[in-house]
């Protein structure tokens, strides 16, 4: 079973920077591609970046394209980066990973994947 630990957050200003991480496990860590997802307050949540198990093929949310960057560590597969940029108060929220689908953003369904609980994620709070 797919498990995800998420770190990295914090408070920033807009127009600031943060890199978050997520170290993955499980023993299907290898089929599937790896996403960000983000809930703000009062929001339902959504897909943010989706990036495949060889690392050659990603895709973002419009809402943070140019600005969001996601790449697994060259040495440990198992952990995945979301590099930010140029955030904006929108951004803000509790981000998570989770196994992904690479062309709708959507989490994998438990069914498929596994995956049944999202992570505590870690809150990203840009003022403005």
């Amino acid at each position: 079973q797919l498990q995800f630990v998420e770190s990295g957050g914090g408070l920033v200003q807009n127009g600031g920077s943060l890199r978050l991480s997520c170290v993955v496990s499980g023993s299907t860590l290898d089929y599937y591609a790896i996403g960000w997802f983000r809930q703000a307050p009062g929001k339902e949540r959504e897909g943010v970046s989706c990036i495949s198990r060889t690392t050659d093929l990603k895709n973002y949310a419009d809402s943070v394209k140019g600005r969001f960057s996601s790449s697994r560590d060259a040495a440990n597969k198992t952990v995945v980066y979301l590099q930010m940029n140029s955030l904006k108060p929108d951004d803000t929220g509790v981000y998570n990973c989770a196994p992904c689908w690479l062309r709708t953003l959507a989490v994998v369904e438990t069914s498929q994947s596994g995956f049944d609980s999202w992570g505590q994620g870690t809150l990203v709070t840009v003022s403005s």
